[in-house]
This record gives C-alpha cells, sequence and structure tokens, in this order.
C-alpha cells in the first residue's frame, strides 16, 4: 500500500462525520443503558519473521517477498486498520451515550495499556487516534520497550514438575485431537518443503511424519519444536501476506487458490495456538495475571474505574483468557483465525432501568478477512464483525446478557 493512500485512508477515518444507523441503533433491550467497556485486543497486522535462519527461511527454497517494516513489527496498514476499528468504537460508545460526541473524555475516563512491544503499543495508539482524535489520552507500557510486560506475558509461572508434565500431557491429547495430515500435506505442496534446506540430504522427510516435541518450563512460554511450529510460522506468514494486501500471485507465491484451501491450512496455525494456549491446565497458569487485571477493572474497581479500558496485547492472551475462563466454544464468521489479527473481546457493563439490574454481556469485535485486506472504512453502517461470547459459569438470555452478580463470581473464583 502506498503511503499517499493510506495517509488518505487516515484522514477519512479521522475526518467523517459520525453517522448513525437506523437498523443499528438498538443494540439493546428499550431500557438497557450502557455504563462500562473493557476492550482486550490483539495487535493488529504485523510482519512475520523471515530473517535469515528462521523457520520460514529453512522451511521452504522459495524467497520470500520484503516487507516495508522489520519483522514482528506493526505495518503502517494495521495503523490503518486499528484507526478505523477506533472510529467505529467512538461512534457506537457515542450512540450509547458511554461518550459526547466532539468531546474529549475526561483523564480518568479512559485509561489503555499495552504490552511493551512495538505493535502493541502502536496499535493502542492508532485506536485511540482513531476512537479519540486530538484527545491528550496516555498509552501506558512499561519503561523499557521490547520486553514483556507481565500482564501480557503467557509464561509459565509454575515451577513444580508434576505440574510441567501434566501440562506437556495436556498439550499432546490436545494435538493428538487435531486432525491435520491433510493440512500438512497441502502445505508441503504450496512450501515446496522437500526442497527447503531443512530437507537438505534427508532421505525423508515431510511434516505428517515429524513428531512435536513439547515444553511447559518456568518463566518460558509454552512452547513446541516440530512439524506444528513449521506450520503455523508458514500459515501465519501467508495470512498476513493476504490482509497486507500482497497481489495474489505473492500471498504463498499464488499456490492458494480457493477458500478451502485457506480453511485446511488455517487448522494448523488455529491448531497451533489450541494445544499451545487453550488445554485448562495451561491456560489457567498463563492467563493468570490478565485475569487478575480484568478482575481488578470490572469487579473490585468496578464503575469507581474508567469507562472505557483499551488492553493491546497479543492472540495466546485472548486464548488462554478465553480458556481459563471458560467461555463456552465460538465460531467467527467470514474469518479462518480463531483469534483474528485486531480482534478484540469486548466485556460491556450495562444497567437495566427496568428490572433495576446490572448485566454483563461479552463479544467478539473483530475485521473479517475481507475487511482486512481490502481496508474498509468502519461505521455504524458499515461495521466490523460482532459475535456474542458466553461463559460457562453465566449463561446469557436471548439478547447475550447474564447477571453481573454472576459474571463476578466467575471472575473470583478464577482468581482465586
Amino acid at each position: 500500500m502506498k503511503k499517499l493512500r493510506v495517509a488518505t485512508l487516515i484522514s477519512a477515518a479521522l475526518l467523517s462525520p459520525v453517522l448513525f444507523a437506523a437498523e443499528q441503533a438498538q443494540d439493546a433491550p428499550e431500557g438497557y443503558t450502557l455504563q462500562q467497556v473493557l476492550l482486550m485486543s490483539r495487535h493488529n497486522l504485523r510482519a512475520p519473521l523471515a530473517n535469515n535462519g528462521s523457520v520460514l527461511e529453512q522451511a521452504t527454497p522459495r524467497a520470500w517477498p520484503k516487507w516495508e517494516v522489520p519483522g514482528g513489527q506493526l505495518t503502517t496498514k494495521g495503523g490503518v486498520l486499528e484507526v478505523y476499528m477506533g472510529r467505529y468504537m467512538r461512534e457506537w460508545l457515542a450512540q450509547q451515550g458511554l461518550v459526547k460526541v466532539g468531546e474529549c473524555p475526561t483523564p480518568d475516563a479512559v485509561y489503555a495499556y499495552a504490552n511493551s512491544l512495538q505493535r502493541t503499543v502502536a496499535t493502542a495508539q492508532f485506536f485511540i487516534t482513531g476512537a479519540f482524535p486530538g484527545c491528550d489520552i496516555l498509552v501506558h507500557h512499561q519503561a523499557k520497550m521490547g520486553t514483556m510486560d507481565p500482564t501480557f506475558n503467557p509464561s509459565i509461572t509454575n515451577g513444580d514438575a508434576a505440574f510441567s508434565q501434566a501440562a506437556v500431557q495436556a498439550m499432546e491429547k490436545q494435538r493428538q485431537s487435531e486432525q491435520l495430515d491433510e493440512s500438512y500435506k497441502l502445505l508441503e505442496e504450496v512450501a515446496d518443503y522437500q526442497q527447503a534446506p531443512v530437507c537438505k540430504d534427508k532421505p525423508q522427510c515431510d511434516l505428517t511424519s515429524g513428531k512435536d516435541i513439547f515444553s511447559a518450563n518456568l518463566n518460558e512460554e509454552p512452547g513446541v519444536k516440530g512439524p506444528l511450529k513449521v506450520g503455523n510460522s508458514l500459515v501465519d506468514a501467508f495470512t498476513l501476506q493476504y490482509y497486507e494486501g500482497f497481489p495474489l500471485d505473492q500471498v504463498a507465491w499464488g499456490e492458494i487458490k480457493s477458500d478451502k484451501q485457506w480453511q485446511l491450512l488455517s487448522k494448523l496455525k488455529n491448531g497451533y495456538q489450541d494445544t499451545l494456549f487453550t488445554s485448562p491446565e495451561v491456560a489457567r497458569n498463563v492467563a493468570a495475571p490478565l485475569v487478575k487485571y480484568i478482575n481488578n477493572a470490572l469487579v473490585e474497581q468496578g464503575m469507581k474505574g474508567p469507562k472505557v479500558t483499551l488492553l493491546v496485547g497479543h492472540d495466546s492472551n485472548i486464548a488462554s483468557l478465553l480458556t481459563a475462563l471458560d467461555f463456552k466454544p465460538y465460531t467467527l464468521h467470514n474469518q479462518n483465525e480463531r483469534t483474528p489479527i485486531g480482534g478484540k473481546i469486548m466485556f460491556e457493563r450495562w444497567h437495566d432501568t427496568k428490572g433495576n439490574r446490572e448485566l454483563m454481556k461479552v463479544e467478539y469485535l473483530y475485521q473479517s478477512s475481507e475487511q482486512l485486506r481490502n481496508a474498509d472504512v468502519l461505521s455504524l453502517e458499515a461495521p466490523p464483525q460482532r459475535v456474542t461470547l458466553e461463559l460457562a459459569g453465566c449463561p446469557t438470555d436471548a439478547n447475550g446478557f447474564c447477571p453481573m452478580e454472576k459474571f463476578e463470581q466467575v471472575m473470583r473464583d478464577t482468581v482465586r
């Protein structure tokens, strides 16, 4: 994407008037008032890691396309996409009466907090620019950039040998439940894997027969060596190329030609995330600091805290959080990723004036694959995707709301 085009898109997003679509006006039953929102966001579009010697370099003889930023950093388009998401949130929050159009929120009304990496801090900054343009809202993060903040670091904190063994066994069990052979075979064809540097001088070299070795070491993220890591790295790179807008003959070297192929390959990326971060044993441990932070914001502080809280971390944060809190299985339409780039888990506190009760609604807010690739401008008339989530311990009604006291009990039980 050319810089001029990006600048034009950002200007359009910031200067466009707030629109109110009649069909979007009733997000909640009559008499329901939005009181507080907490967004747990994944960072937006970044460049893959394809430096010399990386998994990507070793897993194919093909040349990888060049990116405008170093591996792992937020791209310019990623910033644009996040401005659009922020702009949409501004419109929706104004529609619900939580913020006022044309006014900056008070200093204590909005709090933004990001992991201390370039892609997470920049994502938060772009979101704030879209949501509250011209307002002096600080993005909080650790002073030392390039290091993981403990709140967002999905690392193992239990050094007990029995725990480590149980965690590895849980990951192995989850991996065995994944049906990935067909996905591996397709990936081998796309990447020309048999001719890759990693296969040099090996009489047999394929992903389907390789063995995954899992680890759950103290102060380290859950890890894996083997085909699952290779598959995740390659499919992640292809997905990022597609979102960034690379010509289709450059996305996976033009070898992915159908939605069915995308779905098949995406099983590797989703399988990697599910295996490492969604077994209950692992998820409850690695998500504990984030759960504690959210509990403090929504339960302990409650209405005494900010009206809007933005947290920006990683897909591993969202995957482990959803498992740790025991959310029911969900399906994201128009998306192959289970935790999409720029996607947000939105915790919403509502007050029912007629029933005089407090309610919680949780939604997955995200952009579809095509909205990301096309850089579609978001608004109330052209919204992002929204899927209502449900906690096992807090059953929802027909409109997706659950009693606040049950939500608070789930949070407190999980923190213990």
